[in-house]
C-alpha cells in the first residue's frame, strides 16, 4: 500500500544517511562561502533556505543545487519522529534509547524555534539617556512622522523599481534605487563635486554611492534608497533616505571623522546630515528617514554611568560596566542594575550583555560623552538545548547501565 511505502521511506536508515551526507556537504560549502559572502550572508544563503541554487566558492559562482538547511533539518526531524513512533516499545530494555531519541527530537525542534523566533538587537545610549527600545543590526525601516503618527515600512519592501501605496500615507512611493550598502562623502565647498544625486534634502550636502557588501562580523551594511514621492496632483520630488542619517552611532562616526577640521565644523557637518527632510501632502507634513528597525519594550533603561578601566600602565581593557536605571511603569519596579562583561541583565524575556563602550580616559580627553552599547538577545527557546542534551545524556546512561547490569548478572551466574 501507498501508506506503507511512505512509512518505510521516512523510517529508512538510507534516508537518514543521505540527509546526513547532504548536511556535511552543505556545511562544507557554506563554510567556504563565508569568505565571499560573509558570515550572515552565508547563513541566509545556505542554512536558512529550503533549496540552495548556486554557490560562491573561492571567488567563483558554481552552478550547484543542494537541499538547504531548513529542508535537511525538517526531513531529519520527520525521519526521527516517524521512526520513533513506528518502532516505539515502552519497555525497560528500550527506555534509554527512547529517551535519547526524544532528546534529539527536542534539540531539532529547539533549533528551529531559535532560528525562527530568536532576535539579536542592540541598545545604544549615552550617559543620562533613556531607551525603551532596541535597534536591529541587520533589519531596517523607512519611517514617516506626522505629529504623533508614525508609519514604518520594512526596508525589505523597498525594491528597486517598485511602487508602494501605503494606506495611511496620502502619496505613493516609487523606489528608484536601493543600495544594500553605501558610502558617504561630504560635498565640501570649493571642491570639484559631481552633480548631486538629487537637489532635495541631505543629498545637497552629501554624496551617496553604492558600496560592496561587507563580509566581516565587525562591520555592517549601511543601506541607502533613492525615492520619489507622488500625489495625484503631481510629483513631490526625488529624495535620499539613508541609514547614515537615521542611525545615531553612524552620525557620531561621521562627526568624529571630520574632527580634524575643528569641533565646530565637525558638528556643523553632522547637523547637515541629520537635518529633517519634510514633504507636504494631504494637508499634513511628513518627516522621513531610514533607520535600524526598532523593538519597543514596556520598560526603559537609563544609562547612569559607563565605566571603562584598563590595566595599570597599559591600554589593555580590564573591565566594561554600565550602571543603568530599570523603570517599569506597569509593575512599579524601579531599581538600579549593573551590567558588566560577565554579568548580563535578564529581564522581560530579554538578555542584555555588555557589548561595546566609549568611555574612560580616551573619551574624556577627546571631550566625548561616555556611551555604551548593550547586545540584546531574545530567544524563547533558550532552554531547549539544555533539556535536550540532558535527555540524551540520561538516556545513554540508562541504556549503558542496563546493559552493564545485565552483563554483570550473567557473569555471576557462570
Amino acid at each position: 500500500m501507498l501508506i506503507n511505502k511512505i512509512v518505510r521511506f521516512f523510517t529508512s536508515l538510507k534516508l537518514t544517511a543521505t540527509l546526513l551526507a547532504f548536511s556535511v556537504v552543505l556545511v562544507f560549502v557554506g563554510t567556504l562561502a563565508q569568505a565571499d559572502e560573509g558570515l550572515y550572508g552565508a547563513q541566509s544563503h545556505y542554512f536558512k533556505q529550503w533549496l540552495v541554487i548556486g554557490a560562491h566558492v573561492f571567488g567563483h559562482k558554481i552552478p550547484l543545487i543542494l537541499p538547504g538547511g531548513y529542508l535537511i533539518g525538517t526531513l531529519l526531524l520527520v525521519n526521527l519522529v516517524v521512526a520513533h513512533i513506528y518502532r516505539f516499545e515502552f519497555t525497560v530494555k528500550k527506555l534509554g534509547i527512547q529517551l535519547a531519541h526524544a532528546g534529539v527530537i527536542l534539540l531539532l525542534v529547539g533549533q528551529l524555534a531559535t532560528d525562527m523566533l530568536a532576535r539579536e538587537l542592540q541598545m545604544h545610549f549615552a550617559e543620562g539617556e533613556t531607551r525603551n527600545y532596541s535597534d536591529s543590526a541587520t533589519e531596517f525601516e523607512l519611517i514617516f512622522l506626522s505629529g504623533n503618527e508614525v508609519t514604518a515600512i520594512p526596508a525589505k519592501m523597498l525594491k528597486s523599481g517598485k511602487e508602494l501605496k501605503i494606506e495611511n500615507l496620502p502619496f505613493s512611493i516609487l523606489v528608484k534605487t536601493n543600495w544594500h550598502n553605501s558610502d558617504l562623502n561630504f560635498r565640501a565647498p570649493m571642491m570639484q563635486n559631481a552633480p548631486p544625486l538629487t537637489p532635495n534634502g541631505i543629498a545637497k550636502n552629501f554624496d551617496f554611492k553604492k558600496a560592496e557588501d561587507v563580509k566581516t562580523m565587525d562591520q555592517r551594511n549601511i543601506p541607502t534608497v533613492l525615492l520619489e514621492f507622488a500625489t495625484p496632483s503631481g510629483s513631490l520630488g526625488t529624495w535620499v533616505a539613508s541609514d547614515w542619517a537615521g542611525d545615531a552611532s553612524l552620525v557620531e562616526a561621521v562627526r568624529n571623522s571630520y574632527a580634524q577640521m575643528g569641533t565646530d565644523m565637525a558638528q556643523k557637518i553632522a547637523g547637515q546630515l541629520v537635518a529633517p527632510q519634510t514633504i507636504e501632502a494631504g494637508g499634513k507634513k511628513f518627516t522621513f528617514t531610514l533607520r535600524p528597525a526598532r523593538a519597543y519594550n514596556p520598560f526603559s533603561l537609563t544609562l547612569l554611568k559607563a565605566t571603562h578601566t584598563v590595566y595599570p600602565g597599559t591600554d589593555i581593557p580590564k573591565d566594561f560596566r554600565s550602571r543603568v536605571l530599570l523603570d517599569n511603569a506597569r509593575t512599579g519596579e524601579k531599581r538600579e542594575v549593573e551590567i558588566s562583561m560577565n554579568h548580563p541583565l535578564r529581564y522581560g524575556g530579554y538578555t542584555y550583555y555588555q557589548y561595546q563602550m566609549d568611555a574612560g580616559q580616551t573619551a574624556q580627553m577627546a571631550g566625548r560623552t561616555p556611551t555604551s552599547v548593550l547586545q540584546v538577545v531574545r530567544n524563547p527557546g533558550w532552554l531547549t538545548p539544555y533539556i535536550g542534551c540532558a535527555m540524551v545524556g540520561t538516556g545513554l546512561v540508562i541504556q549503558f547501565m542496563y546493559h552493564l547490569f545485565g552483563f554483570v548478572s550473567k557473569r555471576k551466574t557462570k
